[in-house]
C-alpha cells in the first residue's frame, strides 16, 4: 500500500512544483497546531457565518438582481453540498466511482411522497423511514455490484440511476410522468422567532426555514463522517481507495467496508431527497435527472475528492456559479462547462484537497476507476515534494 505515513510535510513547496501556484499549505500547517480550544472556536464561527448566509446584504452581492437568495441557497447550494458529502463517503473516502447516485436522492424524495400522502404519516416518521429506505437501496445495489471495480462499477451504478427514475416515469403505483403532489411540508412552530426571523415557520414565501433544515442536516452529517473518518472504518476506507488488492491481502474485509460506504452515501443522499420534496411539495421524475448525479460527482472531484471541506466549497461553487450567471442565458452553462475544465486541468488535485490525498493523486494511486493515474503520470517529481 502507498499510505501516506506520518512525516514531515514540506509546508512552503508546492506539489506541482511551481513557484507561483496557490497553496492552503500555510493553512493546514496552522490548523494542525492549534490547540483544541481554538478549532472549537473556528467551528462555532463557521456555525455562526453559515446562520448569517441568508442575510440580504450577502445576497446583493451573491445572487443576481432580483434572485431570491435564501431560495437559492435552500434549493440548490445546501442540497448540493449534502449530496456532495455523502458521495464524498462513495468516491473520496472508499475510491468507488458512482455514477448513479441520484437514484438514493429519488428515493429519499418518493418515500416520504408516498408515505406521507397516501399513509398519514408525519415528515418526521417519513424522514427516519426514507433514510432507511434509502440506505437499503445502497444495500440492494451494491450486494451484487461491489465486487466489480472502476469504470464496470460506474457503468453499473449509472444504470441503477436510470432505473429508479425510469421506473417511477412508468409506475401508476407514483403517478407516473405527473408524479406526486400535496406533499406536506415539515411541522411550524410559527411562535419561535429570533432577530425577525422564524426559523421553524415552513412556509410557501419564505425559504430561510428549509435552509436551517438543511444546515442541521449538513452539520450532522459532518459530525457523522468525521467519526467515521478516524476511526477503523475510515482508515479501511482510505486502504481500500488506494489498493484494493493489498488492503485485501493484509486482512481488511474490503466487501464489507465497500458495502458500507454504499449504505452510508445512501443515507445521507436520502435525507436530502426528504428536504426538496417538502420544500416543492410535489416531485416528478423528471427532477432526478443524470444531470444531478454528474453535478454532484463534479463538485466531489472539483472541490478535492476525500476532503470534505474542499468537497462542500466545490459543492458551493457547482451549485452557486450557474445561478450567479444566470443573467448570461445559455452562455452561462457553457462558461460554466469551460470554468469546470480549466479548473480541472491546471488545478488537477481539486481546489482543497487533503495532503494525503494530494500525495496519493501524484503517485497515481487516486482510486475512483484509476482516474487519477494521468495525474500521477505527470507529476512524478510531485509525490517527493508532497511527502517531504
Amino acid at each position: 500500500m502507498n499510505m501516506m505515513k506520518k512525516s514531515p510535510v514540506n509546508l512552503t513547496k508546492k506539489a506541482g512544483g511551481g513557484s507561483g501556484r496557490f497553496s492552503l499549505d500555510p493553512l493546514r500547517a496552522w490548523w494542525a497546531a492549534a490547540p483544541r480550544a481554538q478549532r472549537w472556536g473556528v467551528y462555532l464561527l463557521l456555525v455562526v457565518a453559515a446562520v448569517l448566509l441568508p442575510h440580504e446584504a450577502i445576497g446583493s452581492f451573491m445572487a443576481p438582481s432580483g434572485a431570491d437568495w435564501p431560495a437559492m441557497l435552500a434549493d440548490k447550494i445546501a442540497i448540493y453540498i449534502l449530496l456532495a458529502i455523502g458521495l464524498n463517503v462513495v468516491v473520496g473516502m472508499a475510491g468507488l466511482l458512482d455514477l448513479g447516485y441520484v437514484a438514493f436522492y429519488a428515493v429519499g424524495g418518493y418515500t416520504i411522497a408516498i408515505f406521507s400522502t397516501r399513509y398519514g404519516w408525519n415528515f418526521w416518521e417519513t424522514l427516519v423511514l426514507a433514510i432507511v429506505f434509502a440506505g437499503i437501496s445502497g444495500l440492494i445495489l451494491g450486494a451484487p455490484t461491489l465486487r466489480l471495480r472502476g469504470d464496470y462499477l460506474a457503468i453499473v451504478t449509472l444504470g441503477f440511476g436510470e432505473i429508479i427514475k425510469r421506473t417511477a416515469n412508468n409506475s401508476d403505483f407514483v403517478n407516473g410522468p405527473r408524479g406526486v403532489q400535496g406533499i406536506p411540508r415539515p411541522p411550524s412552530l410559527s411562535e419561535f422567532e429570533i432577530f425577525g426571523v422564524q426559523p421553524l415557520k415552513y412556509g410557501f414565501l419564505d425559504s430561510r426555514p428549509y435552509y436551517y433544515l438543511l444546515l442541521v442536516f449538513i452539520i450532522l452529517a459532518i459530525i457523522f463522517v468525521k467519526r467515521l473518518e478516524n476511526s477503523r472504518v475510515g482508515r479501511a476506507w482510505t486502504s481500500i481507495r488506494e489498493d484494493e488488492d493489498a488492503a485485501e491481502l493484509m486482512g481488511v474485509p474490503t466487501f464489507r467496508f465497500k458495502l458500507a460506504a454504499f449504505v452510508i452515501g445512501a443515507a445521507i443522499g436520502g435525507s436530502g431527497g426528504v428536504v426538496f420534496a417538502t420544500k416543492q411539495t410535489s416531485i416528478i421524475p423528471n427532477n432526478f435527472e443524470f444531470l444531478v448525479s454528474a453535478l454532484v460527482l463534479a463538485a466531489v472531484v472539483l472541490g478535492g475528492s476525500g476532503h470534505l471541506p474542499g468537497v462542500m466549497l466545490g459543492a458551493f461553487v457547482v451549485a452557486w456559479l450557474p445561478e450567479r450567471f444566470r443573467f448570461l442565458d445559455d452562455y452561462r452553462m457553457l462558461l460554466f462547462g469551460a470554468a469546470l475544465v480549466l479548473m480541472m486541468a491546471f488545478r488537477p488535485e481539486g481546489l482543497w484537497p487533503s495532503r494525503q490525498r494530494k500525495a496519493e493523486l501524484a503517485e497515481g494511486g487516486g482510486g475512483m476507476g484509476h482516474m487519477g493515474a494521468e495525474i500521477g503520470e505527470e507529476q512524478d517529481d510531485a509525490a517527493g515534494e508532497v511527502r517531504k
